[in-house]
């Protein structure tokens, strides 16, 4: 008889927790589907106590996850803590020096030390998987690396961060104000304890320079990601794209170009009748483009228990059933370090920005604009009380350095008031 894969667990937050679930109440479909029983021996987590809904009493409990991590009745390790280092990271570590299976949910570890945990779970013949750190149930992960292997990926792109796609479509469908929404989503239980993570764009650029070292076999380079959160977008900026036939998402989206590889997370202006433009609440959609397949598009529930647990089973039945890949779809020693392309793709731009009203005021703006090179596609100033005038202005594309240095000269007029916004508009 064969005998059981037996999980050792380190984390029971909302994931774990949906793990334990799905494990005990899918027991006999998880045998048949991969020829083993499946059983969890031992669990970890930072409080022994406190109530969780399910019953760990007939599992081992360790404190220490390294030390679960070293266990000899555990022949795989679920990493579901969280961190890019301290115990998440010393116990994956732990696992793979051992020659034990790894599944994780991890972004941030895998974006800061992938390339280090690749090479030390290849070198003891223990697979690294992961499909739960990106996208939550979407399996973007074993397309690219399974699905679409022979294919030159030439773009991967998407809305990445459940919490900011909620946060900017609860503004438009009530026609509240970011702050308001902010704390709406922090009520909600949405934001990571440090709010930064979401709504400044660095979880979904984690994930984005995953998806990126795996569609062109380069080292996972995060600090290579342009990143620029949704704080400063406004409920007038969410109007003005609307009258203009666009919604706002935060777009992350990583591309091969000659010069080297081009990667950023930033809000975007994208149409509104197109697949991400359609996209609501807290779900995620990633576009990946092959030269052979064209573009495919997976949509679903980015995060939760549910659908993160079933990523996390789908690595489990993997190695279950013995099926086994380099971490990031080739060996970690071949993975190239990457080249950053040094200017970034141009694009047309939406600028936002709030003029004195007097005599010339538009006319300087125009000739900062000009300088650099832009040119304009529309403009228009809205009614307004007072002696600020509100201006909304559409360039033609343009690089985005040639923008920054262009956004430098306007503010060093006198005719602008405050700090002018500004956000890309979807390339095709």
């Amino acid at each position: 008889m064969t005998t059981p894969l037996r999980l050792g667990i380190a984390g029971l937050g909302t994931v774990g927790v949906g793990v334990v679930r799905m494990v005990e109440g899918n027991a006999d479909l998880l045998a048949a589907r991969t020829g083993r029983t499946i059983a969890i021996t031992g669990v970890s987590a930072r409080t022994r106590d406190r109530a969780r809904g399910v019953d760990l009493s007939g599992y081992a409990w360790e404190d220490d996850p390294v030390a679960l991590a070293r266990r000899d009745d555990v022949d795989l390790f679920v990493e579901l803590m969280g961190g890019a280092d301290g115990p998440a990271k010393a116990a994956t570590e732990a696992a793979l020096a051992a020659g034990k299976p790894v599944v994780t949910a991890n972004k941030a570890m895998l974006a800061i030390h992938g390339q280090a945990l690749a090479e030390l779970a290849e070198a003891n013949g223990a697979p690294l998987r992961f499909e739960a750190a990106v996208a939550g149930g979407i399996p973007c992960i074993k397309a690219l690396t399974e699905g679409l292997a022979g294919n030159r990926i030439t773009r991967v792109s998407g809305v990445m961060n459940g919490t900011c796609n909620y946060i900017l479509t609860r503004m438009e469908a009530a026609g509240l104000p970011y702050d308001e929404v902010f704390e709406e989503a922090r009520a909600l239980g949405y934001l990571e304890a440090d709010p930064t993570l979401d709504v400044g764009g660095i979880d979904a650029s984690h994930k984005l320079a995953i998806l990126s070292a795996i569609a062109f076999g380069t080292r996972v380079d995060f600090a290579g990601v342009r990143i620029q959160g949704i704080e400063r977008v406004s409920i007038d900026d969410i109007h003005r794209a609307r009258d203009m036939g666009y919604r706002i998402k935060l777009l992350g989206e990583a591309r091969a170009t000659p010069e080297g590889i081009e990667q950023s997370m930033r809000p975007t202006l994208v149409p509104a009748d197109s697949p991400l433009g359609q996209l609501e609440g807290g779900t995620n959609m990633v576009v990946i483009e092959g030269d052979a397949v064209g573009q495919i598009v997976l949509r679903g529930a980015g995060a939760g228990e549910g659908p993160t647990a079933s990523a996390v089973l789908g690595d489990i039945c993997d190695v279950t059933r013995g099926l086994d890949r380099p971490t990031f779809g080739q060996p970690a020693t071949t993975l190239a370090k990457a080249a950053r392309a040094s200017a970034a793709t141009g694009c047309a731009h939406y600028l936002r920005m709030v003029l004195r009203d007097e005599p010339g005021a538009l006319a300087r703006v125009a000739t900062a604009l000009g300088r650099a090179g832009i040119s304009i596609d529309r403009m228009r100033q809205y009614d307004h009380p007072g002696d600020d005038a509100p201006v909304l202005i559409v360039t033609h594309p343009c690089a985005p350095a040639d923008l920054a240095a262009a956004l430098e000269d306007v503010k060093g007029t006198d005719v602008v008031r405050g700090e002018p916004v500004a956000l890309q508009i979807q390339t095709p």
